[in-house]
């Protein structure tokens, strides 16, 4: 699911100057560059959209350096998500368990002008595996095919989505599941007037 290339990414109003530097994540050079990877964008594609340079954001990534409020504000920007993204939750990190599990109301989350949201269940994007808990408001979906490195598999839990797979249309209803090579042209809707959640996991990781 992954990849609304179609549609622009909606990031709530942020009043740069009430945040501290000092609440960013400590682990913000491997969160950026995460990010960055799932979205299979490149350091001089990243430095063109926020015009900072390849090596101060490759300093950013390996913890070399530490950006200013402002220049995170633009590397969120640019990466489709709010800065809040990059921000522990604080109850979470003193217990230690940051590295395995996500609390629902700490969950990551991207929205998309179309109104579709996708909310990262799993801790990070360094890994091999990312799952996604996906809602589609009636009619909402991607209309151009498109295809990428890796698999994909899912279940819906709430609704119905038609999944078209090559040339083929699969019409899902709720409980039915899926999976497929991400390198076959694929796209996807909501064909109903009602709200479609999908639990969808993707490897590599393809936010």
């Amino acid at each position: 699911m992954p990849n609304h290339y179609d549609g622009q990414v909606l990031a709530a109003p942020l009043d740069i100057d009430s945040v501290e530097s000092s609440r960013f994540d400590p682990n913000l050079g491997q969160e950026i560059r995460a990010l960055r990877k799932a979205k299979r964008m490149t350091l001089g594609q990243l430095g063109q959209m926020t015009g900072l340079s390849n090596g101060f954001i490759s300093q950013i990534e390996r913890g070399q350096n530490r950006p200013s409020v402002t220049a995170l504000f633009k590397i969120s920007r640019a990466l489709g998500v709010s800065v809040g993204w990059f921000f522990p939750a604080g109850d979470r990190e003193a217990s230690g368990e940051a590295s395995h599990i996500v609390r629902r109301a700490a969950r990551r989350s991207i929205d998309y002008d179309d109104g579709i949201r996708d909310e990262l269940l799993t801790p990070g994007l360094a890994g091999g595996l990312e799952l996604l808990s996906c809602r589609f408001p009636p009619g909402s979906g991607v209309e151009k095919v498109y295809a990428h490195e890796g698999e994909e598999a899912g279940v819906v839990i709430r609704g119905a989505l038609d999944l078209w797979i090559g040339e083929t249309l699969y019409q899902l209803r709720e409980g039915d599941s899926f999976s497929f090579d991400s390198a076959t042209p694929h796209r996807y809707r909501n064909p109903t007037q009602d709200e479609t959640v999908v639990i969808w996991a993707i490897t590599p990781p393809s936010f």
